[in-house]
């Protein structure tokens, strides 16, 4: 089976030394999801934190669970963002590699799993800011799905 390859070349010069921050990369569809990521994920996190502690009253290996997950998902992306924005070969690099696509499967997996078991662990415990955070959770385990379609296309240059 034969495959065509592309490769393109990019130079960039830089002489200042000044940060300069890659804003293109937030006009990409890659880079509003991974701006929406983390946004939810602070959400989800701050929900967790602030109106769980000491209102719930079930199971805590769930809450555990959810919050390490959440957590876990936020620095990362928050990392990958960072990366993004600071670099401009990072955006255009990291997109097409393995790792790209293996983190958002995870993700995506560990945020779907928690998210899921959490909302159905509170659903009955009218606490509607705790089942906010559940649902965003959710929320955001499809983005990191869409994140994952993107980086597979990505990663086969499709």
């Amino acid at each position: 089976m034969s495959h065509s390859v592309t490769i393109t070349r990019t130079t960039t010069t830089s002489s200042s030394t000044a940060i300069l921050v890659n804003t293109g990369f937030l006009r990409t569809a890659p880079g509003i999801l991974k701006l929406f990521e983390v946004l939810i994920a602070g959400t989800c996190l701050f929900l967790a934190l602030f109106y769980t502690y000491r209102r719930y009253p079930n199971d805590y290996s769930v809450y555990e669970f959810y919050l390490a997950t959440i957590t876990a998902v936020l620095v990362a992306s928050g990392c990958l963002l960072i990366s993004c924005l600071l670099s401009l070969s990072t955006a255009s690099i990291l997109t097409k590699t393995l790792f790209e696509l293996v983190y958002h499967c995870v993700a995506f997996a560990l945020t779907f799993a928690a998210s899921l078991v959490f909302y159905f662990d509170v659903k009955n415990y009218r606490q509607n800011s705790i089942l906010a955070g559940a649902v965003l959770g959710l929320i955001l385990s499809i983005l990191y799905l869409i994140s994952s379609v993107f980086a597979f296309r990505s990663y086969r240059g499709l």
